[in-house]
């Protein structure tokens, strides 16, 4: 195991404490039945894409599945695998009816949540843009018009509410959705696309701003670079992030562009700098002696031609001394139905491609972590996705909105949105955002988006250290209550080290026992 992933494992066990959360025991002893949350169907008719949807849905819900025998809650699969728009599923109560101890599961949401979260209908899409990606009308939740709400999650809510109303007299546990207790969660990345040639990257930026009609922020600009022509402005820029972060005690994620750079790719925008020159060097240095993650950025190719994945993957872990388990693609080119292959034979074991560059919102209706679907195959990609939320150029690039502080609240009312279900908000600040490289305005926003966040009260960490913990929360299962009280869990692989707080219907804390 590589000294990376150790690293995070050990910040991950200090900040979320022990397994065995400290709170007041179950009261409830041999003679109370066993009585817990929710049991899955085991019926062999449930198609692979609907088993995928069902257990997604359970897990975005925080309700603890029961492996074992006992007057339980009850989920079933019913209905007909229609097509039902998110409108028509909602004002069918999501498709979810309750009983005295059981919840039926319409079929037509099951599809629709393996349409939209598992990206099924991108996958089947022959719709393509310049870079090989799927555009963003094209996909089914922006031709719902549903692109700023996670859905999927909404759902996932409305299903741990009906389990609780069938529960009747029954006990219900849940698992917290994050540590230490948090509602919700937040992961800071950076997509490191700019270190030299800075001059260039400036001239495009001013085009930009005068095709936009913005000659007075072009100006400012130009003065700013002019001062600066001698200097570095990227490390100073990146040097900022690191300070605002350190100051609100936040770790992030630094995505890096790691091939050989030549002419083509330079002028395509894809690889534009060494990673192995003395400028990146000293960024990547920084970033990791300030105990940031560092992912992969792929470049184009690696959408494609797979075996550049490993390569660049093991060129980042030969600069960085550390494992590399995240990949987010270049300009997010990436081929929804293969692509995921390619980085699982790589070794990562997460992606965060999966946004929209045109605009902010969630592409896969969801707020949180998902495993990839592959719907050629019908089974798990086997790579977890932490779907980014809010980029900084949706906003600017696309939406023409210049102003830094609009680009914040856009971020704030997304990140709001996340809280509410409990989820995960992840966005994307690109550390050229300098005023020498055409962003008057962007540093002080960027720390005003850091302490606002910060003050919500969300679970700040590594987009990897997240994903590690989710995939342990959804290995959770309860399977008895000991003798003293305590529930036991068991779990697969990484559950048995993650930390979980378990409560009762009444948000009272009880106490857990991992077992094997």
């Amino acid at each position: 195991m590589g000294q990376g992933r150790c690293a995070r494992r050990r910040a991950l066990a200090a900040a979320c404490g022990a397994l065995v959360d400290c709170g007041r025991a179950l009261r409830r002893r041999r003679t109370h039945p066993l009585n817990f949350v929710i049991a899955l169907p085991t019926d062999a008719a449930l198609t692979p894409a609907e088993r995928f949807a069902l257990d997604l849905l359970v897990d975005l819900s925080a309700v603890l599945p029961f492996d074992g025998a006992g007057d339980v809650v009850r989920l079933h699969v019913a209905g007909e695998p229609r097509d039902l728009t998110a409108a028509e599923l909602r004002a069918r109560d999501w498709g979810l009816a309750r009983a005295d101890g059981s919840v039926n599961v319409d079929r037509a949401l099951l599809r629709f949540v393996a349409d939209v979260a598992g990206a099924e209908s991108e996958q089947r899409s022959a719709a393509s843009d310049r870079y090989g990606r799927v555009p963003a009308a094209a996909t089914r939740i922006v031709r719902e018009g549903l692109e700023r709400e996670p859905v999927v999650s909404v759902a996932a809510r409305a299903l741990a509410d009906a389990v609780r109303a069938a529960a009747g007299t029954r006990a219900v546990y849940t698992v917290d959705p994050w540590p230490d207790g948090r509602r919700w969660a937040a992961a800071f990345t950076h997509d490191l696309d700019v270190v030299e040639w800075w001059p260039a990257f400036t001239a495009l930026r001013l085009a930009e701003l005068a095709r936009h009609g913005e000659l007075a922020r072009a100006a400012h600009v130009l003065g700013a670079a002019t001062r600066t022509i001698a200097r570095t402005p990227v490390w100073a820029a990146v040097r900022d992030i690191l300070s605002v972060e350190a100051s609100h005690s936040v770790r992030s994620t630094w995505f890096v562009l790691c091939g050989r750079p030549t002419l083509a790719t330079a002028r395509a925008g894809d690889l534009t700098y060494r990673p192995d020159a003395p400028a990146a060097r000293r960024i990547l240095d920084a970033v990791r002696e300030a105990g940031h993650e560092i992912g992969l950025h792929g470049s184009f190719a690696t959408s494609d031609r797979h075996e550049h994945f490993a390569e660049q993957r093991a060129m980042l872990r030969a600069l960085t001394g550390g494992d590399v388990d995240g990949v987010r693609q270049h300009y997010l080119r990436m081929r929804a139905a293969t692509t995921p292959r390619g980085m699982r034979a790589a070794g990562f074991t997460y992606d965060s491609t999966y946004g929209f560059a045109d605009r902010n919102g969630f592409r896969l209706g969801v707020a949180d972590v998902v495993p990839l679907w592959d719907a050629e195959l019908q089974r798990r990609a086997d790579v977890d996705e932490a779907p980014f939320v809010w980029m900084d150029r949706a906003m600017s690039k696309y939406q023409h909105v210049e102003d830094p502080a609009a680009w914040i609240d856009d971020a704030l009312v997304l990140a709001d949105r996340c809280r509410a279900v409990h989820g995960m908000w992840v966005g994307i600040w690109h550390p050229n955002l300098a005023p020498a490289l055409g962003f008057p305005g962007a540093p002080a926003a960027y720390a005003r988006l850091v302490a606002e966040l910060t003050a919500r009260e969300a679970y700040v960490a590594p987009a990897g250290d997240l994903v590690a913990w989710r995939r342990a929360r959804r290995a959770l299962r309860v399977v008895a209550l000991a003798p003293d009280g305590r529930v036991q869990l068991t779990g697969a692989g990484e559950a048995q080290l993650a930390p979980f707080t378990i409560r009762d219907r009444d948000g009272n804390t009880v106490q857990a026992l991992a077992v094997r």
